[in-house]
């Protein structure tokens, strides 16, 4: 069953990162999603769960980041292909459109996913977190053109107001060599 908030925590710290993983889990019945070291030298935790358990992980999380905290996240009432994209298990569809939305940390990125998957009908394809990338994040939708259009200036308007949006593209017609190479 998918769980309906997610919260993340990201440090300029492994250690103090490992520190709040472990705090956070212990403060209430989360699922920890992802706990790992991104580029360049930093620290990412991800939990799941209900949302009240995830509120209290997520503040207990932040306080114990303190002044190491780079980047956070509580998202109630996520959407539902948000889930299988952070996992990279999205089935592709084989749609018209590719829209790619890339930011500058993890968290912006997976906002900017759930109101993409949000606006309109796109399947999220993959959300991918900062590994191997420079510390960056992007996430992968597909859809009809109009659909795509509309989802990825959805999401793009949330990173814009934070300022940490690096490019968002549409591509209509992915060839298929392509396609096979990123899906």
């Amino acid at each position: 069953m998918l769980e309906p908030a997610i919260a993340l925590v990201e440090t300029n710290s492994i250690a103090l990162g490992i520190l709040v993983g472990d705090a956070m889990v212990k403060k209430a019945p989360v699922q920890l999603l992802e706990a790992r070291s991104i580029c360049p030298g930093k620290y990412m935790v991800l939990i799941g769960g209900e949302i009240g358990p995830v509120r209290e992980s997520f503040q207990v999380g932040v306080d114990t980041a303190a002044d190491t905290l780079v980047d956070q996240l509580l998202l109630p009432n996520v959407h539902p292909s948000v889930f299988p994209a952070l996992m990279s298990s999205a089935p592709p569809r084989g749609d018209e459109a590719l829209g790619i939305i890339e930011t500058v940390t993890a968290a912006i990125c997976i906002v900017a996913a759930d109101a993409a998957a949000k606006a309109t009908d796109v399947q999220l394809l993959e959300i991918r977190l900062a590994n191997g990338l420079g510390g960056k994040s992007f996430v992968l939708m597909e859809g009809t053109v109009p659909d795509v259009e509309a989802s990825v200036a959805a999401g793009v308007e949330l990173v814009k107001q934070e300022g940490l949006l690096i490019r968002s593209v549409v591509i209509p017609q992915l060839h298929h060599q392509m396609r096979e190479k990123i899906l």
